[in-house]
């Protein structure tokens, strides 16, 4: 889990050593869902039953366990953080969504994003998004522009005519969601497709056809490249 710089040795320390484990909660979600996603749409897996367990804290958690593949979810931590009356409020938001979404049981549901997993390499390196900050809500905290500026492309300004205003430059931005992730307003900044005239980051026509890790010519070792 970390180190012990006092002792030098692992920590959780038992009798002055220590080993890998104890990597639980939230931050485990992502790897458990991932793990679901691989097991349902894996041809030698799928339609198996799955019950997944990893992460598991609110009721939009189960949902996408859920929506990957699992018949079941399982809670630990959560449990033992909130108590087992945390599980009573995960069936009550997944019980309204469902009811808002219509959907009668779980089955209605399950499984229906595992469709839409695919490989990297396989994902449409052609498809543009571009950031676009919403003014209204916009509360001027900075937080876009410092996470572009240090670490991605510059793409977003900290001044207009010696005001501090936040603009997405479209000639720089690549589309990243840095900005989005880091917004702590929901719904500022958004990711808008764009699909008509040309990107001045590029000078390539927006709305081009599907185009792969695997047949792209930015890639060296592509037909396309040949």
């Amino acid at each position: 889990m970390s180190v012990d710089l006092d002792q030098m040795s692992p920590w959780p320390v038992v009798d002055g050593q220590g080993t890998h484990g104890g990597y639980c909660g939230p931050a485990v979600k992502p790897i458990a869902l991932n793990m679901v996603a691989e097991i349902a749409r894996d041809r030698e897996t799928h339609g198996l039953p799955i019950s997944a367990i990893g992460g598991v804290t609110t009721w939009k958690d189960a949902a996408e366990f859920i929506a990957m593949g699992a018949g079941t979810v399982q809670v630990c931590t959560a449990a033992m953080t909130y108590g087992f009356k945390i599980v009573e409020e995960m069936i009550s938001g997944l019980s309204q969504f469902m009811d808002e979404k219509g959907y009668r049981t779980i089955e209605d549901f399950k499984g229906r994003a595992v469709s839409k997993v695919t490989d990297w390499q396989y994902l449409n390196l052609n498809y543009v998004v571009k950031a676009s900050i919403d003014q209204d809500l916009c509360i001027s905290c900075g937080r876009c522009h410092q996470v572009c500026e240090d670490t991605s492309h510059q793409a977003i300004t900290n001044q207009v005519n010696g005001q501090r205003k936040f603009i997405v430059k479209e000639e720089e931005c690549v589309g990243c969601n840095l900005c989005a992730m880091v917004c702590p307003v929901e719904s500022c900044i958004t990711m808008v497709p764009q699909t008509k005239g040309t990107d001045p980051r590029t000078g390539y026509e927006y709305g081009r056809p599907y185009a792969n890790w695997t047949t792209h010519p930015n890639n060296p070792a592509s037909k396309a490249a040949e």
